[in-house]
């Protein structure tokens, strides 16, 4: 008994279905068929009677739709639409046949609340035997209004919690499993497959790591350039913005609030805003070229390539990238100087450290050490920075026209090119997959193995 008393004060809970099924009574093992009916045995009808709605929601469920739900998603449909001369109207009417999309949509679904289902009846089953265990005892078993009451004190965050869930699941959860799925069929506009599509396994994962292919060259470029561009836009910003941050907050520069202003100002422009007339102004005929052949910079019918030669876009966007982000970077870097205890520059003063000691032994490893995590957000967010690419260069230049990236494509836009004018939507989730395997395992490494992790709260 103490060592339950102990466990239980550790957050131990003994009601778990096992403990149910091995020593439950005869009601509250029924309720792993009938759900509710221990609840209801043992004086919780109200709850006993939402349990066995629940069940009996599901199950015509799965009646009337989920049984034929779960057997279309092993085929994904055989029926095509056809064509039907109409004798008396002398028209061709159309029959519709089995959509594949629709039939993995609720496929997914069906599987999705057959899990959820799964959970309700978990539930059920503890809470049976709890009652169970608390009329044994002679303790007080919760009445349904005592139940609800709990919800605004015990249990608030199964109150708070479930309508975020809900919509996680429905918005977030359910379209990703859709997605992984897609990758695993034919769903493209290639033989017409975007109506009636199969399963083909992993052949378009082996079409996408054949460097022989098209595709698979296509896919290493694009991914080598996309890690190119997050390393230089993630650490070029920081970089700017650190020695900015260092410049403005020094004790001998004057005007600290104007200057931090003035960049805070470019921030409130909206970025679109800015990537447009920075790609209106560096055109062939833009406002940078015309002012270079005005000056005789270069020839009168010359004009620099910023978007025509593929070395020259690399470079622009990787400028202009800074440009719209050294900003932000400038405000996150500001609060971590002004948060550096001075006593640990007084202290350095004191031991003759110069400028140069100063900066290397406390202000960077500081900054480092609270920024890291920042550091990894933004490096993934590059990786994924959509709209810079697509507004500022849209992708191109294209140097391949059998392939559909450009040079300055992303994976996350060369995927929109894939998917929304191409059409090939079991590849595009293929790279969808690829980027969110790549990125999640990096940034789980770096955090990791970074000082901000080992070290919590060692400054």
């Amino acid at each position: 008994m103490n060592i339950l008393n102990a466990k239980q004060t550790k957050g131990y809970s003994p009601y778990t279905c096992l403990a149910a099924l091995g020593q439950g009574d005869t009601t509250t093992r029924l309720s792993a068929v009938v759900m509710g009916l221990g609840s209801i045995c043992h004086g919780q009808v109200v709850k006993g009677i939402l349990y066995l709605a629940a069940e009996l929601g599901y199950l015509a469920f799965m009646v009337r739709y989920g049984l034929h739900n779960l057997a279309m998603l092993i085929t994904l449909g055989e029926v095509e639409q056809q064509e039907v001369w109409d004798e008396a109207q002398q028209v061709y009417l159309y029959v519709q046949g089995d959509q594949s999309v629709l039939l993995l949509l609720y496929g997914v679904a069906t599987l999705l609340l057959t899990l959820v289902m799964f959970l309700i009846w978990r539930g059920s089953l503890k809470s049976a035997y709890k009652a169970q265990c608390l009329q044994q005892k002679g303790s007080h078993v919760n009445t349904f209004r005592e139940d609800l009451t709990t919800l605004l004190d015990d249990n608030i965050y199964r109150l708070l919690m479930t309508p975020p869930m809900f919509f996680i699941t429905a918005l977030t959860i359910l379209p990703l499993i859709f997605m992984i799925c897609m990758a695993f069929t034919n769903y493209s506009k290639i033989d017409n497959h975007l109506v009636l599509f199969d399963w083909v396994g992993l052949e378009n994962f082996a079409a996408l790591f054949d460097s022989n292919s098209i595709l698979g060259s296509t896919f290493w470029s694009v991914l080598v350039w996309t890690l190119v561009w997050a390393v230089f836009a993630t650490f070029t910003n920081y970089i700017f913005g650190m020695l900015l941050a260092l410049l403005i907050n020094r004790k001998d520069t004057r005007a600290k609030g104007f200057w931090r202003f003035c960049f805070v100002l470019s921030s409130a422009v909206p970025m679109f805003v800015s990537l447009l007339i920075m790609r209106t102004m560096l055109q062939p005929n833009g406002a940078v070229n015309v002012l270079l052949r005005s000056l005789g910079l270069i020839a009168p019918d010359a004009s620099l390539p910023f978007f025509t030669d593929p070395t020259w876009a690399r470079v622009t966007v990787i400028v202009i990238n800074i440009w719209v982000g050294v900003p932000y970077t400038l405000m996150q870097l500001t609060g971590v100087l002004q948060s550096i205890p001075a006593e640990l520059y007084e202290a350095a003063k004191v031991d003759g450290a110069g400028p140069v000691r100063t900066f290397c032994s406390i202000t960077l490893p500081y900054m480092l050490y609270v920024t890291t995590p920042y550091l990894i957000a933004t490096f993934t967010g590059n990786v994924n920075n959509f709209n810079v690419i697509y507004l500022l260069s849209g992708g191109d230049p294209v140097t391949n026209l059998a392939s559909a990236a450009g040079s300055t494509d992303l994976l996350v836009t060369w995927l929109y090119k894939l998917t929304i004018d191409k059409q090939y939507y079991n590849v595009g989730a293929v790279v969808g997959i690829m980027t969110f395997i790549i990125l999640s395992v990096g940034a789980l490494f770096s955090y990791r193995r970074s000082k901000s992790y080992k070290e919590e709260g060692g400054f």
